[in-house]
């Protein structure tokens, strides 16, 4: 039988026989991929409509990061920050031009920036603010995701991610997500600073009440705080901008970023903020053996380089608009709600029709990858090289889904 011949199937066991459960991924076996699309082990081809959480913004293997990838490989790889080396400069100047900030600080993971975020963040309440030491708090919004470190899971909101990992850290206040009301009650003299996804990813794509970004910056200037955007998954054109708080006209005191920063092909994070910040730090206070690492500063400069033209961003408002027009018309048929912005999508499924697992197991059959979350809720988040055609393929896959 022609089952018998797959790989696939071996390949899914072995991978389970030796990894930790900490994942429970569809049974595909991706072994190559370029743009929107990968082929799996046995030929078949999927277009990608999730892009490794947005760290494939600019879709597999574009050929001007892997050329910067190859032509870095053959000269540098690593240095540490012991020492500079000659990518360094081009990458903080050029990311610290793109977020309108005077400093960058590169870290290598998401939450690698999120941590550093509340460190800089406490230090400044401590020498900036005048918080009396070890009592500065921060504010943060339920149904977040920042994260997996001991500290971030302390104030998710998420029992899947949080249960079991106590004890929890301390000096966060969780408050309603849109909800800005519950934050000013949630402010104090001691609190140093809020940090909010700008479009909440994890929950299910989920976009704030307008003005609510925008009241979260008076309230940060009122109250001496520090408005920290975690644009990890939200920016560097996913949501047809740089960053998703500019379309609220907001720009926080710091920017988190990674996940599409190394182009799909290393991991590469930062901190960017201007110089009264991120300057409270000073040597030896805080840092990364591979932080700002040649090979990762290559690729992550072409990356900024990509992002100044603008073309991502115009394609991920222009696509964005035919991919929310086409799933809109599925509402009332498989669908509950649509929501999101740019190239980013959260689908809620009838949860009487089948849960958010199945339909990605049936879209996933029918050549088309996503990602559940929540239930009955699945993203979509394709790269922003897919085309009109590619966008049309999978909107008609998931309403042959829904219709069963």
């Amino acid at each position: 039988m022609i089952e018998d011949m797959l790989r696939t199937p071996a390949a899914v066991r072995d991978a389970e026989r030796h990894t930790a459960h900490n994942y429970h991924p569809l049974p595909v076996v991706i072994s190559s991929a370029e743009g929107a699309w990968v082929t799996d082990v046995d030929g078949r081809r999927y277009l990608d409509c999730l892009a490794g959480y947005s760290a494939l913004n600019f879709g597999h293997r574009h050929p001007t990061l892997i050329a910067a990838a190859h032509a870095q490989l053959d000269r540098l790889t690593l240095t540490s920050r012991a020492f500079v080396h000659d990518q360094f400069a081009d990458f903080c100047r050029e990311l610290a031009a793109l977020c309108g900030k005077d400093l960058v600080l590169p870290m290598n993971t998401g939450a690698e920036a999120v941590e550093t975020g509340i460190k800089v963040a406490r230090k400044w309440g401590y020498q900036v603010k005048g918080v009396p030491d070890g009592q500065a708090t921060i504010v943060v919004a339920d149904g977040n995701f920042h994260g997996r470190t001991t500290t971030i899971v302390s104030f998710s909101t998420d029992e899947d991610a949080r249960a079991d990992f106590g004890p929890y850290t301390p000096g966060f206040r969780i408050v309603p997500y849109g909800d800005l009301a519950a934050l000013a009650e949630a402010v104090d003299e001691h609190t140093v600073a809020v940090l909010l996804e700008p479009i909440q990813g994890e929950q299910g794509v989920v976009v704030p009440p307008e003005g609510y970004l925008a009241g979260v910056r008076r309230l940060c200037d009122e109250r001496s705080m520090l408005f920290i955007a975690d644009e990890i998954q939200s920016g560097l054109g996913r949501t047809g901008a740089t960053f998703a708080c500019e379309q609220e006209g907001v720009v926080p005191d710091v920017y988190l970023l990674g996940k599409a920063l190394g182009g799909g092909i290393v991991p590469v994070s930062a901190v960017a903020a201007d110089a009264a910040v991120l300057g409270v730090l000073k040597p030896g206070q805080h840092g990364s053996t591979f932080g700002g690492n040649p090979l990762a500063c290559a690729v992550a400069t072409e990356v900024v380089r990509l992002l100044a033209t603008g073309e991502f961003q115009r394609r991920s408002a222009e696509l964005g608009e035919r991919l929310h027009a086409g799933l809109r018309d599925l509402v009332g048929k498989g669908l509950v709600a649509v929501r999101g912005r740019g190239l980013w999508v959260g689908l809620d499924i009838d949860p009487a029709l089948m849960s958010g697992r199945e339909a990605c197991e049936r879209l996933m059959e029918r050549g088309v990858l996503a990602k559940d979350t929540h239930g009955s809720t699945i993203r979509l988040a394709p790269p922003l090289v897919i085309t009109e055609e590619e966008i049309d393929h999978a909107v008609a896959q998931l309403a042959a889904v829904l219709g069963g």
